[in-house]
């Protein structure tokens, strides 16, 4: 089954159970400053888990790119991707266990849907601990599910009861919000007969994943039961594609196996010895990064980010670059985005058609990348030959200096010094990846600092500051004009941040203007109202809409000031809001800088 049918399969299945289906929304979350990047379906939609009502109503469905690089050096081998579509329904206090646990038993083993034999689908569930009792529930659904389709199903064997790090869900990086344990559904690839489940075999593969957000975690690390409980499920897409194909590793997948035969086409047509005389290990392992990486920031691209030396951007960066090194071990030193991009947008453009509105800008801003690399590369080359005059012997500290600086590959540098008959230090892996492992360790400490709260905790002073924002915005139109759009935005309960698009630095006279402007509209205390409406009619009376998002057919229509007279401003909005502008308190701007090209960032404060 091909990849784009069982997303059609999925959509259609959650249609006939009574789901809206919603777009994709951008990689870029809006409203979750705790993630760089949108990396599951439910963080888009987590202020309806938390009461807001969705405009759609309480039952949705959707497709949702995602992205996630915690496991980035694990890229390669059968399985990780830093960029991965998330199949998802979700249900905000209608339905529950019972039809979560029957509805993904139908879709995954009905010949009508997926038909997979239900003898090869295992189950894990909550086993429960002092503060939360074992999910009995879900395992009593699941016996259900097995039975009809002829099968025994006995817990400790074919259903698994475990612990908190296997089986149960809560938002990191907040101390409060929406949690509850989860049961995860798992494919058994080998054809042995009689084996037995443990979720670390990789034979075993997870490939959905439904949520209980039962609970709602306290600041002291308590839960209390909700009143309305949701559900929340998340299938990957490409893991799905692999078992329905038969194939072992996701990167055989029809579409990602597109992209890597137009890599290794590429590469035997620029460098043709190199591609025959590689290892076809080493090769396999380059082409597999290759074809995650590039696919990863295409989207990145399509949705505005933009390569740099900060947060997102250097994200992105660091996977742009990672290709091109990775390129090297194919012979390719020249034209790789140019002459791979068009097929990863080709292949995704029916899904993803931001894909094809945005190729130009995505070609120019990776093919700019591209060009700048290369020439670190040759200054990296230029160094190797001082660095090899005065030492006899390639070590780990020399290799990692060169990877660090230059982003120079430690395999090149291996081949050069073989190329200058220079020594190679026998620990120089060892101390190589003692180094990268130390860089590593440094960077998940800085990345866990970026950002602390958000609207995900729906406290009072988040949603001062999410209204205020509103208010910002208008302002910065208002004074600077209507080229003027929000590029991102990360609010937390100290500050907020907001980039949008403007050409030049602001001069401390504009600064003033918009400081005016907007505690002018709080002293005023205007009222705070939304209404529902078509997306078309939301952009017919004029609402501005976020960028790179992609809206539903009804849409929440946040408006501040009189909405029937002269309103002060008018978006297209999910968030939390006050009621009246007077609840924000004083505005201040502590802070206004470059963000990437041709956008602006300003840091402000409310007292």
């Amino acid at each position: 089954m091909k990849t784009a049918e069982i997303r059609k399969k999925f959509l259609d299945f959650f249609k006939s159970k009574d789901h809206k289906i919603i777009p994709s929304a951008p990689i870029v979350p809006e409203h979750d400053p705790t993630v760089l990047f949108t990396t599951a379906g439910m963080h888009p939609l987590i202020p309806y888990l938390l009461g807001e009502q969705h405009p759609e109503g309480k039952r949705l469905a959707n497709v949702q790119k995602c992205i996630r690089t915690t496991d980035i050096d694990e890229v390669g081998d059968n399985v990780h991707l830093t960029m991965f579509e998330m199949l998802g329904n979700w249900s905000f206090g209608d339905y529950f266990k019972d039809e979560s646990i029957k509805w993904s038993w139908e879709f995954l083993t009905n010949k009508k849907w997926l038909g997979i034999d239900p003898k090869k689908l295992y189950v894990s569930v909550y086993q429960g601990d002092p503060q939360v009792p074992k999910d009995n529930e879900s395992i009593k659904f699941w016996k259900r599910e097995y039975k009809k389709s002829g099968i025994e199903a006995k817990e400790g064997e074919r259903i698994l009861a475990l612990g908190k790090d296997e089986n149960w869900w809560e938002q990191g990086g907040v101390e409060s919000g929406p949690a509850g344990p989860d049961t995860e559904i798992y494919y058994y690839l080998s054809d042995e007969k009689t084996p037995k489940f443990d979720v670390n075999n990789p034979e075993f593969v997870e490939i959905w994943n439904n949520v209980f957000m039962s609970y709602r975690k306290q600041s002291d690390g308590s839960y209390i039961e909700l009143k309305d409980k949701n559900v929340d499920t998340g299938m990957g897409l490409e893991r799905t594609a692999a078992v329905l194909q038969g194939v072992k590793s996701v990167f055989d997948t029809d579409l990602l196996k597109q992209i890597a035969i137009k890599i290794e086409e590429f590469a035997k047509n620029s460098h043709h010895q190199v591609f025959e005389e590689t290892s076809p290990q080493s090769l396999g392992r380059a082409v597999r990064i290759i074809t995650d990486h590039l696919r990863t920031v295409t989207f990145m691209a399509a949705d505005g980010v933009e390569p740099s030396n900060i947060e997102r951007g250097y994200v992105m960066r660091r996977l742009a670059r990672r290709a091109i090194r990775e390129a090297l071990v194919l012979g390719v030193n020249h034209n790789l985005f140019a002459n791979i991009m068009p097929k990863v947008i080709e292949l995704y453009n029916e899904a993803y058609p931001e894909l094809k509105d945005n190729k130009q800008a995505i070609l120019t801003a990776l093919d700019k990348e591209e060009m700048n690399f290369r020439k670190t590369l040759v200054k990296g080359l230029r160094e190797f030959e001082k660095i090899s005059r005065d030492n006899k012997t390639l070590t780990g500290e020399i290799v990692f200096k060169l990877y660090d600086t230059y982003g120079f590959p430690k395999e090149l540098s291996i081949e050069e010094a073989k190329r200058l008959d220079m020594g190679i230090a026998p620990d120089l892996d060892d101390k190589f990846e003692l180094m990268m492992n130390e860089q590593k360790q440094r960077s998940r400490t800085a990345t866990k600092g970026i950002f602390k709260g958000g609207l995900a905790d729906d406290s009072k002073i988040v949603t001062r500051y999410h209204t205020a924002t509103h208010i910002m915005y208008k302002a910065l139109r208002n004074i600077l004009g209507d080229h003027v759009m929000q590029r991102g935005s990360n609010i937390t309960a100290e500050r907020m941040r907001f980039d949008f698009s403007h050409h030049e630095k602001l001069t401390s006279e504009q600064i003033r203007k918009v400081e005016e402007a907007v505690n002018d509209a709080i002293k005023q205390d205007l009222p705070v109202s939304f209404e529902q409406m078509s997306k078309d009619q939301a952009f017919g009376i004029g609402a501005l809409g976020a960028f790179g998002e992609k809206y539903g057919d009804v849409v929440k229509v946040y408006t501040i000031g009189d909405p029937k007279d002269d309103y002060f401003s008018r978006e297209i909005c999910g968030g939390p809001h006050v009621k009246k502008t007077g609840e924000i308190g004083k505005f201040k701007i502590i802070k206004e800088e470059s963000s990437s090209a041709g956008v602006r960032r300003i840091k402000a404060v409310i007292k």
